[in-house]
């Protein structure tokens, strides 16, 4: 390559100056020698950049927004069959032990709590999504009568030999007594039957006896507010019953859980009424 002249030279170094602007190499502009053919050094230029919405506004970032609260689906106060079953849930877990009444009360509202605390969630008593579907994973899907473990189930139809006079109408289907006069229900009431080995017998009968205070001479078991209608099966107030539902049953007596509902009606049936129970 051949030596640049003074006139080459000068020229190449206007070319450089003139674009020394232009040129960067790793964040430096290149800078031209000066008039005198001394290098200079290189000048750090800071590249500008378009800060994101976030720095504009001087507020956080998205990133570090906290995220939403899960949806609340029932508290205290709600009632219903969703209800129900998170009660009956619940009792799977053993974190309740009353219910299900299908009403969230204070004892629900305390087993939920004491649920999110075990499993490191807000303990709020309030059932919201994220609390709901822990519980669903541990449990399993609710039968008929663990969601109505202490009664509130809806009455079957009345058998239609129900429907005239006064009558003790018990349905097996639904586990329910209807006090019925001349066709009209003046009393719905969750019952219980005898077990497999003792069953309920099924039929028309009337009243024979009636012993507020009666004990049970062949269990030696109580049976307050006792109204016989077919050998020693009676209605009668049970206290297994009351304490534990469906999860137990009679030697088949028809037994009632309610004892305040059952003294009412020992007060209005008369020794002659009609029972009938039928599936």
């Amino acid at each position: 390559m051949g030596m640049l002249t003074g006139t080459g030279m000068r020229g190449l170094i206007a070319v450089l100056a003139g674009t020394a602007a232009l040129v960067t190499v790793c964040g430096c502009t290149f800078q031209a020698p000066d008039g005198d053919g001394k290098a200079r050094s290189p000048v750090r230029i800071e590249v500008s950049r378009t800060p994101p919405a976030d720095e504009k506004s001087g507020g956080p970032s998205s990133a570090d927004a906290p995220a939403p609260a899960p949806a609340v689906l029932w508290s205290r106060g709600d009632s219903g069959p969703d209800v129900r079953e998170l009660q009956a849930r619940l009792r799977q877990v053993d974190w309740l032990f009353d219910g299900p009444t299908g009403s969230y009360d204070d004892l629900t509202e305390q087993a939920v709590k004491g649920f999110q605390g075990k499993r490191g969630l807000p303990a709020t008593g309030r059932t919201d999504s994220v609390t709901w579907q822990r519980l669903l994973r541990m449990t399993r899907e609710p039968g008929k009568w663990e969601l109505y473990l202490m009664g509130g189930q809806p009455a079957a139809a009345p058998d239609p030999r129900c429907l005239t006079g006064r009558v003790l109408c018990i349905s097996k289907s639904s586990r329910t007594l209807r006090w019925m006069i001349d066709g009209r229900t003046a009393m719905t009431l969750p019952v219980r039957f005898g077990s497999q080995y003792t069953p309920t017998r099924e039929g028309v009968f009337s009243v024979y006896w009636k012993s507020r205070h009666h004990v049970s001479t062949l269990y030696d078991s109580p049976m307050p507010y006792a109204m016989f209608f077919s050998g020693g099966q009676a209605v009668h107030y049970s206290y297994d019953f009351a304490a534990r539902g469906y999860s137990g049953g009679s030697h088949g007596c028809v037994n009632v859980r309610d004892e305040a509902a059952i003294a009412g009606l020992f007060a209005q049936v008369r020794n002659g009424d009609t029972v009938v129970v039928y599936r």
